[in-house]
């Protein structure tokens, strides 16, 4: 039967607090919480069974993830759901991608629902509708429950939704110049879907201005 592999350092991680770099071997493993190092009583020279290096791999595989995550959030915000289909495209393992975010999400930095209304917000603000926040919010992993509720909040029930399209409409309109109408209008509606604005009350409303 071979030699167990041994604990040959644990250092203080620089770049996390609470957190210890573990070599076994002489081999960097990973970073590991500093509670879980003395819940399992590890020291230099400790030999590690089967059992216990799967405990550690699990664990060094969480805070690689969550490494991850702190870093993709510093730069902006994301969804939950996209934000685990890029650490799984990254390679780290889905269980500790899930534990990773729900760490996050229990520091307050992963919120579907701010995440949304957030987007909803600034995007509306620069001429998408609701149908193209729609589209994308789903495409990022968010609910239609909560893309509703976000979109309930920028447009309440009985507001007037025509200023941005109609802005939008006449913009373009001037654009295209001397069209035909029809070739115009087609062309007008049509780009004021492709930002998420479409249905009967678009169609009247170009109607007004081509």
């Amino acid at each position: 039967m071979g030699l167990l592999p041994r604990i040959t350092a644990l250092d203080p991680d620089p770049r996390r607090p609470n957190a210890v770099r573990i070599e076994i071997d002489g081999a960097r493993f990973g970073a590991v919480p500093q509670d879980l190092v003395s819940a399992e009583g590890l020291a230099i020279g400790r030999e590690l069974d089967e059992a216990l290096q799967g405990r550690l791999g699990g664990a060094a595989d969480v805070e690689g993830a969550y490494r991850t995550v702190l870093r993709a959030l510093e730069v902006r915000s994301y969804a939950r759901g996209d934000l685990a289909r890029r650490l799984l495209r990254k390679g780290h393992p889905r269980v500790a991608v899930e534990a990773a975010l729900q760490r996050v999400a229990e520091l307050g930095l992963l919120d579907d629902a701010a995440f949304a209304r957030n987007y909803v917000q600034t995007r509306a603000a620069k001429g998408r509708g609701p149908s193209r926040l729609t589209r994308d919010l789903l495409s990022m992993g968010v609910e239609r429950s909560v893309i509703n509720r976000a979109l309930d909040a920028e447009w309440p029930e009985g507001s007037d939704r025509s200023a941005v399209p109609l802005a939008l409409a006449r913009k373009r309109a001037a654009q295209l110049g001397a069209l035909p109408r029809q070739t115009k209008r087609r062309r007008v509606v049509a780009y004021l879907a492709r930002r998420g604005f479409s249905g009967r009350e678009i169609s009247e409303m170009v109607d007004k201005v081509v």
